[in-house]
């Protein structure tokens, strides 16, 4: 790779807390080496347009506490057609970019090894709540989503404790249920339902509640990942099983968005700065990523062959114990 004289930086699919202090590393990192900034907007899509800002320090100097992405984000059926891919890479040669800084999730990964058969050297940032990108222990965002999903379900028990009910609260993490788990455990949920371990069996959940119905407690907590089950209809079967008041709670894209929390910050912080590390050695198609608490990054194909089925197994059977 050449030396490095300007770069662009985008944030791709869904929004993730975290994602503007990565944006930020980015260009406080490559103003300290000279490298000049843009942003691009709406991720992919942005770069097939050419829809782009300057960015500068003073452009991003106080965007850490901010939720969501300055840039804007989409996911683009465009770009997965090479015509259009084509498109997007005349685009930055034509505007004499050097590489991508790219931050998203497993699409955005599998966008960006795509757009390595056009000739764009391309940087990744994992950037999503689900935690979901096999290579990394950690990914932007995920810790500020378990986090509003905790303080939304300590308010929802609070109902349920003062009607006796039972609150069926769905959460995001539609092939990965760290955010069920995290959340689940934190509020000392009766049963947890994630998608690695489901088996359609809804009988546990039933026996569980049974339980504790009959030692005398009166509420009770369910927490499920979307995508798993129809949490409605599992309140209407636990009420109908159990006679046992039944409510769901669907928590939605309120867990996308708040003022990150400080080990986003963090993150995005390091991966930013480590991402513009990467360039400046000259090296490309990389992805930074967490291994053992600490930065480290892979080849991005390398990255997208990882199989991300490593729920911890730990953390689930200490949950199970600990709803006993």
């Amino acid at each position: 790779m050449s030396e490095i004289k300007k770069i662009a930086v985008l944030t791709s699919g869904g929004d993730a807390p975290g994602m503007n202090s990565a944006v930020r590393a980015v260009v406080f990192s490559a103003n300290n080496l000279g490298i000049e900034v843009v942003g691009v907007l709406r991720g992919y899509e942005g770069l097939i347009d050419w829809e782009t800002v300057p960015l500068g320090l003073d452009d991003v100097r106080n965007i850490n506490n901010q939720g969501g992405t300055i840039l804007f984000t989409s996911r683009s059926e465009r770009f997965l057609d090479q015509k259009y891919r084509h498109i997007a890479a005349e685009n930055l040669r034509a505007h004499d970019v050097d590489a991508v800084v790219a931050i998203g999730g497993d699409g955005t990964l599998r966008g960006a090894i795509k757009f390595k058969d056009e000739g764009v050297d391309i940087v990744c940032i994992p950037g999503t709540i689900d935690r979901d990108v096999a290579c990394s222990e950690y990914t932007l965002g995920f810790d500020t989503a378990a986090n509003t999903a905790m303080e939304a379900i300590d308010k929802i028990r609070d109902s349920s404790v003062s009607h006796g009910r039972c609150s069926v609260v769905e959460v995001m993490g539609r092939k990965r249920g760290y955010i069920a788990l995290w959340a689940g455990m934190a509020t000392s949920a009766d049963a947890i339902v994630l998608p690695e371990k489901w088996d359609g069996n809804f009988d546990y959940i039933i026996n569980a509640l049974r339980k504790r119905h009959t030692d005398g407690r009166n509420s009770y907590l369910v927490v499920v990942a979307e995508g798993v089950t129809d949490a409605g209809k599992l309140a209407d079967l636990i009420q109908k099983e159990t006679g046992i008041e039944s409510r769901v709670s669907v928590l939605g894209y309120i867990q996308r968005g708040g003022q990150p929390t400080a080990k986003d910050r963090m993150y995005g912080s390091l991966m930013g700065a480590y991402a513009i590390e990467i360039l400046r050695q000259g090296r490309g198609n990389r992805i930074v990523a967490i291994k053992n608490d600490i930065l480290v990054d892979y080849d991005i194909a390398e990255a997208i062959g990882l199989h991300n089925n490593n729920l911890d197994s730990f953390q689930y059977q200490l949950s199970l114990m600990l709803a006993e």
